[in-house]
């Protein structure tokens, strides 16, 4: 019993069962982007689909990321407990549960109709080779962002149901690219943390891209985020606790400038981990913009 509750354990801990912040992170701008299309009023069924899609994806990516990391993290403090780094599963299982657990996000999307089973397609892959970008891109969490920003257009097109493009418009734009800054933002801050074992296992990251305008970078990275997001919110013409939640947001950011300022790991991981409450403060602003 001990046994198989210690290899369940090390699954669980591969897709990241145990540290939910990724899927928390992706969720955020999905469900906005969901309440934006809907005017407030998304599907039960929606939601739930888009649930469980992001709980899927990012555990799949997690799986995909350790497989391709394995060699790296074993060398690096935070990441060398890894399940595939440590050896308590076998490299290969990780692309099982990547594909099974991409076949069962694909499942519930289908649900939704083809439209956003074709647009999940090219999600899937950016997710895919995300990992891969660290050796090649100067800032590779751009890549990342384009990947966790992939459930705005599919959240536009399962609510509109218009086709691939008829149902995206602006707003989707806006949103879409104010995630993007708002991934590379947060990621930078994680990239921070991760600097002095990137420098030395040759990884790539925004954080040594930026050197010692790593702390600017971020404010202009959350600056225009917050500027995206208005805009956003201006073209949808929704109700101003929208407005008052990125005020809130930007308010709470500055707290973060002192302990990002001391470039300390530890500190800057913390920042990264606390930027999920402003998701959560964008989240319930959207929805009571429509209340």
């Amino acid at each position: 019993m001990t046994t198989r509750f210690a290899a369940l354990s090390a699954y669980w801990r591969l897709i990241r069962g145990d540290r939910p912040i990724g899927t928390l992170l992706l969720l955020w701008p999905t469900f906005v982007a969901l309440f934006f299309a809907a005017r407030g009023q998304p599907p039960a069924w929606t939601l739930t689909v888009f649930l469980m899609g992001t709980f899927l994806m990012r555990s799949a990516g997690c799986a995909i990321n350790d497989w391709a990391d394995r060699d790296f993290d074993r060398n690096v403090w935070r990441t060398a407990d890894r399940p595939l780094a440590s050896g308590a599963i076998p490299h290969h299982h990780a692309l099982w549960v990547a594909a099974g657990l991409a076949s069962l996000a694909a499942v519930f999307a289908a649900t939704l109709g083809d439209a956003v089973l074709v647009w999940a397609v090219p999600a899937a892959l950016v997710a895919a080779i995300y990992p891969f970008m660290k050796r090649f891109l100067p800032i590779p969490q751009a890549v990342l962002g384009i990947a966790f920003s992939f459930g705005i257009p599919m959240a536009f097109v399962a609510v509109r149901d218009a086709g691939l493009w008829g149902s995206l418009d602006a707003t989707t734009f806006w949103l879409f690219v104010g995630n993007l800054f708002w991934v590379i933002a947060y990621d930078t801050a994680y990239a921070i943390a991760d600097r002095p074992d990137d420098l030395k296992i040759g990884i790539r990251s925004s954080a040594i891209f930026f050197g010692r305008w790593d702390v600017t970078a971020i404010v202009a990275l959350e600056l225009a985020a917050l500027f995206c997001w208005a805009v956003a919110g201006r073209i949808a013409a929704v109700g101003p606790s929208y407005s008052a939640a990125l005020v809130v947001i930007a308010l709470f950011w500055t707290t973060q400038l002192s302990a990002l300022s001391t470039r300390d790991p530890k500190a800057a991981f913390q920042v990264f981990l606390d930027h999920n409450w402003a998701g959560l403060i964008w989240f319930f602003g959207t929805v009571f913009a429509w209340a």
